[in-house]
């Protein structure tokens, strides 16, 4: 059996596969933006789980987040951990008049994201 397939499986699941539409209202990046403001240390294959895309999705989602500046990476040992910019304005035209802070507490109201605390 190879290492990653002795290793426990993560606590967090991805919600059941029930939208049968096939889209939701937020994209990608959004659902990985979420993810690294609940858990700064959070494994990029944990997030492409959660998400249900593939991890090298989740890499380049998260390449795109840092080169905009939502989202800076800091290398610890071994692991990354992730910093998100709350302050930053959200990029369409729609939505600019509101920042990463306040998606996060739309979205993640509760869960007390630690990234921005």
């Amino acid at each position: 059996m190879s290492g990653s397939a002795a290793r426990a499986p993560s606590r967090r699941r991805a919600a059941p596969p029930e939208e049968a539409a096939g889209w939701t209202f937020l994209t990608n990046h959004a659902h990985v933006l979420f993810c690294l403001a609940e858990d700064p240390e959070v494994r990029l294959r944990d997030v492409a789980e959660r998400v249900g895309i593939t991890e090298r999705a989740v890499q380049r989602i998260v390449t795109d987040l840092e080169g905009e500046g939502f989202v800076t990476r800091e290398r610890v040992g071994r692991r990354n951990l992730y910093e998100v910019h709350p302050d930053k304005p959200l990029r369409h035209p729609i939505e600019a008049h509101r920042d990463v802070k306040a998606l996060l507490a739309l979205i993640l109201r509760g869960r007390a994201p630690r990234a921005t605390r």
